[in-house]
C-alpha cells in the first residue's frame, strides 16, 4: 500500500511506512560504519520538499542528522551520540512537515 505521510528507507533496503519514534529509533540503531550506514526520510512521491537523513560517523562516533525543507528554506545540520535524542527529534521536526493529505502543524 505504501506509506500514508511519508517512508524511511535504510541503505541495506529496510523500509518503514510512516515510521513512529520507536521505529526510527529501531532503524538508527541498526545502522552501522560498514554496509548500512545511512538512513533517510521524506514523503514518497516525486520531487518532495522535506527530507531527513541520519549517517553514521564512521571515525568521531556517533551520527550526522541533515535536516532540508525548501518550502521553508530550511537546511540543518546537526551532530548527535544519542539515537534516543536522534529519534525524539526528528518526530517532533516530521510532525511540523507539509505532507499532501495531511494538515501540517504551525
Amino acid at each position: 500500500m505504501g506509506a500514508r505521510y511519508y517512508g524511511a528507507d535504510s541503505e541495506n533496503g529496510d523500509r518503514v511506512d510512516d515510521p513512529s519514534e520507536d521505529a526510527l529509533f529501531m532503524m538508527i540503531s541498526d545502522l552501522d560504519g560498514a554496509d548500512n550506514t545511512f538512513l533517510v526520510i521524506r514523503p514518497d512521491g516525486e520531487d518532495p520538499v522535506w527530507s531527513a537523513s541520519v549517517t553514521v560517523l564512521r571515525d568521531q562516533g556517533g551520527y550526522e542528522v541533515v535536516r532540508r525543507d525548501t518550502s521553508r528554506d530550511e537546511h540543518e545540520v546537526t551532530t548527535s551520540a544519542s539515537v534516543n535524542d536522534i529519534a525524539r527529534d526528528l518526530t517532533v521536526w516530521m510532525a511540523a512537515r507539509d505532507v499532501p493529505g495531511r494538515r501540517a502543524l504551525p
